[in-house]
């Protein structure tokens, strides 16, 4: 953790901004909880324990920061909540998702899965691509499993 709280802190002084003591709660945070997706609520009252005297607002700066930079990305999965997750080192764009639409689990694509998309997308449409995001809708294989073997009531139905 060490190592990559040093690599955010150079990133933030590479863009003329410093490493505050609150920036590195919120930052370790952050990284403490980086297989989370945590929304900037979840953030302040992890962030709250460490530095009680550290304002919600604040909290909500630090991330929109380091979205800005690209230290962190910004997602939603459709319910209205912002979420904040760590961009992986070294990483051009943000990770897949796999959503569960009935447990509400979040699961992690790493492999950039759109490369030859967004090479025909530049050349068909002269569109330079930053970023892009994918998120897949469907049911895990526990829910589908629970399902499977789920009461009889389900099983006479079917």
């Amino acid at each position: 953790m060490t190592a990559r709280l040093d690599q955010i802190k150079k990133e933030l002084h590479s863009q003329s901004y410093k490493l505050t003591p609150q920036r590195e709660a919120t930052v370790e945070v952050l990284l403490e909880n980086e297989e989370d997706h945590l929304s900037a609520e979840d953030v302040y009252l992890l962030v709250k324990e460490k530095a009680p005297e550290i304002g919600l607002a604040t909290v909500y700066r630090t991330l929109e920061l380091l979205n800005e930079l690209e230290i962190v990305d910004k997602i939603n999965f459709g319910d209205g909540v912002s979420r904040y997750d760590l961009r992986k080192e070294g990483a051009n764009h943000s990770h897949h998702h796999l959503v569960c639409i009935q447990c509400g689990s979040v699961s992690e694509i790493e492999e950039d899965l759109l490369g030859d998309v967004e090479k025909k997308i530049e050349a068909d449409w002269t569109f330079k691509i930053k970023d892009h995001r994918l998120t897949f809708h469907g049911i895990c294989s526990e829910c589908q499993a629970k399902h499977e073997t789920g009461s009889p009531l389900l099983k006479a139905a079917r």
